[in-house]
């Protein structure tokens, strides 16, 4: 079972995995993604205290569930490229970033959107608030600075560090609201006291969660079928992939067409 795993590690194999996954992925995100969007928006009861401004947690705490993951999971890849010296993590890592940093965005502008007619404001420095803000200021580092270092295996490095140093703040942001005297409300799910939300609520929200998890894969798998292609794009398993063919093709003969006009 490892050496399966080990087996693709390598970019040249995990290539066409890739290839066959992420249209799956986006398929199942798509579905979901209305199938939640219409328990959460039609079906799902208006809250007694917050009445309808509630429904954007169905996008909002989704989002900032998967701005936590998807660091995470970066964090993990960097591990194993710095401990095995591995190609692929790097590449995954890069792949996930922008998602991650767009989940990050929209936690907080959702959040607030929600926070305008509860607190009366905008934004406060709210201990949650402010450290999903440098969550998302994490991302961005990550991105400037794997983009910034022309090396590819040293960017890989360097954002790896980064990644590991920076996964030290995911668990602030969720013990946030238990460590300090916060305006954000408690957890609403939680695994070991059930739910306090109406089952409809509930089901609307993890719902939404698994559509976003799917999105975040089809994305990652997507984006890193380009990373892979560019990195690797002197060798002779990239000129000889049935699409590089056809464009390599296709642009020779619009070359050729350009010449005898």
């Amino acid at each position: 079972m490892l050496q399966k795993l080990f087996h693709y590690a390598s970019p040249q194999t995990f290539y066409p995995l890739a290839g066959k996954l992420w249209p799956v992925f986006a398929v199942l995100a798509t579905g979901l993604t209305a199938w939640g969007l219409w328990l959460g928006m039609f079906v799902a009861p208006t809250d007694f205290q917050q009445g309808e401004g509630y429904r954007i947690i169905f996008v909002h705490v989704p989002a900032s569930w998967m701005s936590m993951v998807i660091y995470l999971a970066m964090a993990f890849w960097a591990l194993l490229g710095l401990t095995f010296n591995t190609r692929l993590s790097g590449m995954m890592g890069r792949a996930l970033a922008p998602t991650g940093a767009i989940f990050a965005f929209l936690s907080l502008w959702t959040g607030a959107l929600w926070g305008k007619p509860m607190w009366g404001a905008w934004w406060v420095w709210d201990a949650r608030l402010t450290s999903e803000l440098i969550l998302f200021f994490l991302y961005l580092g990550y991105i400037a600075l794997t983009s910034a270092i022309d090396d590819p295996r040293r960017a890989d490095k360097a954002g790896g560090i980064l990644a590991l140093v920076g996964a030290l703040n995911v668990p602030v942001i969720y013990f946030s609201v238990k460590w300090w005297n916060t305006l954000h409300q408690g957890a609403s799910v939680s695994l070991t006291k059930g739910s306090s939300m109406a089952q409809t609520m509930l089901e609307a929200m993890l719902i939404m969660g698994l559509a976003f998890w799917m999105y975040a894969i089809a994305m990652a798998l997507y984006r890193v079928r380009s990373i892979i292609l560019v990195r690797e794009r002197h060798a002779q398993w990239v000129a000889d992939l049935p699409e590089v063919k056809a464009h390599a093709e296709a642009r020779t003969k619009a070359l050729a067409m350009e010449a005898q006009s």
